[in-house]
């Protein structure tokens, strides 16, 4: 599944659209390196997002198989380290 629609069906960011933009702006990196928006995600990775005044990391537990998922399921999908 592509980065910037991970980050939206996860419920981490709550448009795709703005989960593409922060990709462009370089300030999401999969396992250090930064990407762009249809950069792959695979299980084990290490999602860092760098907001203005901190950073989160996720890591990617499994992949959605739906469009969407409930905000209750989140944790079995990514875990703020």
């Amino acid at each position: 599944m592509r980065i910037d629609k991970f980050l939206n069906v996860v419920n981490i960011v709550k448009r795709r659209a703005i989960s593409e933009d922060m990709c462009k702006s370089k300030v999401v990196e999969i396992n250090g390196v930064v990407c762009k928006p249809a950069k792959d995600v695979k299980v084990g990775d290490i999602i860092t997002i760098n907001y203005l005044e901190r950073t989160q990391k996720y890591e990617v537990l499994q992949i959605p198989e739906t469009k969407s998922i409930p905000k209750s399921k989140k944790d079995e999908y990514v875990k703020a380290l």
